[in-house]
């Protein structure tokens, strides 16, 4: 018996309209599903291929500012994709904790309206060892970001520049 991949995940939330919103305007998710009765959101990113990968359901107990999860990571398909992110959270107003490569992605890590911790990343086909995290500028083209990156790898500085 083996693990073969995560199937999903949730947040119990307090405003379920606003976080509704947040994950299908803002994050381009699809909504497979939902209960209004039972406050219950089921997400997709591939609907075609899996019913829900993220839930949202009304009922969170913890207070405003508790540490619950440590981040979702959404998988994306592009370099260009991670600098759309870039432009679409400045312009949406979302607090943006880091632009950073690990050597072996590229991502950003955002908090959600309930102040729950998100990254959306794309993989970068190479082995390196964690954690490396360091801040890169996405306000670049891809062939820049790309070159940036290698040069924060090649760095003999500090791999881990972590952030509060």
């Amino acid at each position: 018996m083996a693990i073969t991949g995560l199937g999903h995940t949730g947040f119990w939330v307090d405003d379920l309209e606003t976080m509704r919103d947040f994950y299908t305007r803002v994050m381009g998710l699809t909504v497979t599903d939902e209960d209004t009765e039972l406050g219950i959101v089921f997400f997709s990113s591939r609907p075609d291929e899996e019913h829900h990968e993220f839930v949202l359901q009304r009922g969170r107990t913890a207070p405003p500012g508790s540490k619950l999860t440590h981040q979702v990571s959404w998988r994306v398909d592009s370099l260009e994709t991670i600098i759309d992110f870039h432009h679409r959270f400045r312009a949406e107003g979302i607090d943006v904790q880091q632009e950073v490569t690990h050597g072996n992605a590229i991502g950003i890590y955002f908090f959600d309206p309930e102040g729950n911790r998100n990254e959306v990343y794309l993989r970068i086909d190479r082995d390196v060892r964690q954690p490396f995290r360091k801040t890169i500028d996405l306000d670049q083209d891809p062939a820049a970001v790309l070159a940036e990156a290698e040069r924060l790898l090649a760095d003999g500085g500090a791999a881990y520049q972590p952030v509060q």
